[in-house]
């Protein structure tokens, strides 16, 4: 086999940034769509009487269908693109957010956000090569902006919920159907770019993968370091999952704070968390994959122990400083299992935020039945102990420095 970079006009080692812009923008779309489910879960227990178990259950069905479902998009698309799966991605969100904003029962609702569970199951996998194929030699920065959209449309849950769900109730989220149609609209033009760089790959029996930055690892090596990587995407899922869908109710319940100035709150964890995000990557692209990942580790533990005994004002600082932290490696992790497994960008794209959303669906349940049995407060306590399980990514493989682009292999 040999390798050789190209300079067609069409295969550029330079990032196409409209391409990367674009992806982000609609995974941000993507998102918001499904921050519409845990922004309605104040109204849903007021309005609709739901205990704290059958709101972890929403998200249970929500999540496990993503997370199941991804990797094995991933692995299709490794063996066979398909980019106007993208547009058919958010046609099932439309379906979903139809059924969500007037679903008169448990059930239906239930139903809906499987659909909505199923749309973004196709998108992020296809996102992510997306995101990849216009990356040029800025892996660490393209992933970053593409992420970021992603975790912005998560970070626009409380306000979802402070200014649109509270106000007109379910029915609010029947605006989103704008915002799906929207999605559809740009992934159209984005799956046209797509096609066109496959047949000009097939054209030239070329195929883009990516030049890893990993040392020569053995089998045994990588297994253990993706289950390392697995470990710390659990921790920090599950943390995160507690603060984005459950800490509302801590807040209105120790604080006395009202569903709107609650979700303010979070929504700074949720966009400083996004900023993380950003400066994750190309920070990683400079000091590499591994030293970010560490960082992003250390520092979170001591603030997420002491954030449950601290007064208010010290809880929007702590939690505006986790938040930076505790997403500072979330496109990071993406991008080294990439590296692990370089043949396989798709399925570990797939593999590692498709576990994301399956540790946050299974972490919502055992977080709804704890507060339901011995109430929020132990919950929060015991919650704020999770990220010590982050801290096995020290035993994480060293990577090195990369400069160079993704090659074109005959």
């Amino acid at each position: 086999m040999t390798t050789a970079k190209t300079t067609s006009s069409s295969m550029v080692s330079n990032p196409v940034y409209p391409i990367i812009f674009a992806i982000s923008g609609v995974h941000l779309l993507n998102d918001s769509i499904q921050s519409v489910i845990p922004a309605m879960f104040p109204v849903l227990e007021k309005d609709l009487g739901l205990t704290f178990t059958q709101l972890g259950l929403i998200a249970f069905a929500l999540n496990m269908v993503a997370s199941v479902l991804q990797p094995v998009v991933g692995y299709l698309s490794d063996l066979k693109p398909k980019p106007y799966s993208l547009p058919f991605g958010m046609m099932a969100s439309f379906l979903g957010i139809l059924g969500l904003a007037f679903a008169p029962e448990y059930w239906m609702i239930l139903v809906s956000v499987i659909f909505i569970g199923l749309g973004s199951a196709i998108f992020h996998p296809e996102g992510s090569r997306v995101s990849f194929m216009a990356a040029g030699h800025k892996r660490g920065l393209s992933q970053s902006i593409y992420q970021v959209g992603g975790n912005t449309g998560q970070a626009l849950a409380p306000l979802i919920s402070a200014f649109i769900l509270v106000p007109l109730g379910q029915r609010g989220a029947a605006l989103f159907l704008l915002v799906a149609g929207l999605g559809i609209f740009i992934l159209m033009k984005i799956s046209a770019w797509y096609k066109a760089q496959l047949e000009q790959e097939k054209l030239l029996k070329r195929k883009r993968v990516l030049l890893s930055s990993m040392a020569n690892l053995t089998k045994k090596q990588i297994g253990v370091a993706l289950g390392l990587l697995l470990m710390i995407i659990f921790a920090r899922s599950i943390y995160v999952t507690n603060i984005t869908s459950f800490y509302i109710f801590h807040l209105i319940e120790s604080y006395g704070l009202t569903i709107q100035k609650g979700q303010l709150i979070i929504f700074l964890f949720l966009a400083v968390g996004a900023v993380g995000t950003f400066f994750g990557g190309p920070w990683a692209d400079k000091i590499g994959r591994k030293n970010v990942i560490v960082l992003s580790l250390i520092v979170p533990v001591p603030l997420c122990l002491l954030l449950p005994y601290v007064p208010l004002p010290a809880v929007i600082v702590l939690l505006i400083l986790i938040g930076f932290f505790i997403m500072l490696s979330f496109s990071v992790t993406v991008v080294y299992a990439q590296e692990l497994v370089p043949s396989k960008i798709g399925t570990m794209a797939g593999l590692t935020v498709g576990l994301a959303f399956g540790m946050g669906a299974i972490g919502a349940v055992v977080i709804g039945i704890l507060m339901d049995h011995i109430g929020i407060y132990t919950t929060m306590i015991i919650i704020s102990l999770l990220p010590i399980l982050g801290l096995v990514g020290l035993a994480l493989p060293r990577d090195q420095k990369m400069t160079s682009p993704p090659l074109i292999t005959k």
